[in-house]
């Protein structure tokens, strides 16, 4: 299974940009990536590429969800390893 992580551009150059997802940030190619995108847009993020825009509230979605179930699998996690 693949997954893609929303990020948010928050600076930008050429071919790569810089991506910021809940403070860490790091570096994407844009060479994949079918439109041009701006600072502050959201793009889904693989393997290192960006390869879709993507509106904000979709990426707000996204990242809601997978906090989500990190926060369930530590409870789980935590549940099952007594102190």
């Amino acid at each position: 299974m693949c997954l893609a992580i929303p990020s948010r551009i928050v600076d930008l150059r050429e071919f790569t940009a810089t991506v910021d997802v809940s403070g860490a940030r790091r570096e994407v190619s844009l060479l994949l990536l079918p439109e041009e995108a701006k600072t502050g847009d959201y793009v889904l993020v693989h393997a290192g590429f960006a390869i879709q825009k993507v509106d904000e509230d979709a990426a707000m979605d996204a990242l809601n969800l997978l906090r989500e179930i990190s926060e369930a699998l530590e409870a789980e996690e935590n549940q099952s390893c007594p102190s």
